[in-house]
């Protein structure tokens, strides 16, 4: 199986770059053939605008979803974003890896997502829900860590797990519900973990 592992941490001592690391070694352990693009450590450009491409459909007036479509059908895409679309197009699983920063993504990895799903090449024009990229036999999954001080931390252990309190949803909806199933990319469900010391809370969508 070829997997693409997003990582979206600054930190390379991080308990979420740990993570990562793990799960790169052991699926590779496992046979499988592993790509990873970590982000911070890549220098990923987050900003979408014109930099995405080298093909210009309108230089008047800047319309992302119609500069992405013809950018698909011309090969227009930069050279450094032509090769992340790349490795979403190739792989079995992709997985997402990062902390949840204010109830949703980190911008650079929000970013990943608006400038790596372009309009045509990845959905649209036929390609959505069951007719999507994946064809339904991508799948797609989430690992999340959610840090916080010891006093938070013991607050959050007094009372049973909730998505509702913990601010997991707005991240799990985007990343292995709308767009996946935009895409016809099925996710993963390994339920939600709680741990403690210093990696506060991990859950896993």
């Amino acid at each position: 199986m070829r997997v693409l592992i997003v990582h979206a941490h600054h930190e390379p001592k991080s308990f979420s770059s740990a993570l990562y690391a793990q799960a790169a070694k052991t699926l590779s352990d496992q046979g499988h053939q592993v790509v990873t693009s970590d982000l911070y450590g890549q220098g990923f450009d987050p900003v979408s605008d014109r930099r995405n491409f080298v093909s210009v459909h309108d230089s008047e007036y800047l319309k992302q979803q119609v500069e992405e479509q013809y950018a698909s059908q011309v090969s227009g895409f930069a050279p450094d974003l032509d090769a992340e679309i790349r490795k979403l197009e190739s792989c079995d699983l992709l997985l997402f890896n990062f902390p949840m920063w204010w109830f949703g993504l980190p911008a650079i990895l929000k970013g990943w997502v608006d400038r790596a799903f372009p309009m045509r090449r990845i959905y649209g024009d036929g390609k959505l829900y069951e007719n999507g990229l994946g064809q339904a036999k991508k799948r797609a999954m989430v690992i999340m860590t959610v840090g916080g001080g010891r006093g938070g931390v013991r607050r959050f252990r007094s009372q049973p797990f909730s998505r509702k309190h913990s601010g997991t949803d707005s991240a799990r909806n985007l990343l292995v519900q709308w767009v996946p199933a935009a895409c016809s990319v099925r996710s993963v469900e390994t339920g939600a973990d709680r741990s403690g010391g210093k990696g506060g809370v991990s859950c896993a969508a």
